[in-house]
């Protein structure tokens, strides 16, 4: 379940990081989380998984996430144990997948301004208050609204509607 406060250290990307970089498409035959999440970020940054560790935050300026359609992306971020995304914008899909696999993931504008590469970031993914604690800038994400907050406490859609249907007999 999802962590209402994630802190962890900042990994900084910039524009239009796409799909295929955040989950090569050469590794989409690959079915086990953990073998994906061994590629996480593979194409915008080799080194990325052997220096992310699970909690920490990664941040990224415009249209983080376009490209493909494919929910690999998203998985593998989950999978990597991202404790939230922050990005000036989203790809639209790959915001609504990451969404519906209960991935942390706020609209936050001009988060690249305030945060550098290996900052501490502490994030309220209710109230969407961003704090980079190495420096003490502030910034605030667009809220989410209750029905996407229910997804990601669940885990995921799938979680909840599950949930929604047992709670119903």
């Amino acid at each position: 379940m999802m962590e209402k406060v994630a802190k962890g250290r900042a990994f900084v990307f910039g524009e239009n990081i796409d799909t295929d970089q955040i989950y090569p498409g050469r590794f989409v035959e690959l079915t086990d989380v953990e073998d994906v999440a061994k590629h996480a970020m593979e194409g915008a940054d080799p080194n990325f998984v052997k220096e992310f560790k699970k909690g920490d935050i990664i941040v990224a300026s415009t249209n983080f996430g376009c490209g493909s359609s494919r929910e690999h992306a998203a998985i593998t971020l989950k999978a990597v144990g991202a404790g939230a995304i922050l990005a000036d914008s989203f790809g639209r899909i790959f915001y609504r997948n990451a969404i519906n696999l209960g991935v942390p993931l706020l609209v936050c504008p001009d988060i690249s301004k305030v945060v550098n590469d290996g900052d501490i970031v502490s994030v309220d993914v209710e109230s969407g208050r961003v704090v980079n604690e190495t420096t003490g800038a502030t910034a605030q994400a667009q809220p989410m609204s209750e029905y996407v907050m229910n997804i990601l406490a669940s885990g995921g859609i799938k979680p909840l509607i599950k949930e929604q249907l047992e709670n119903a007999k």
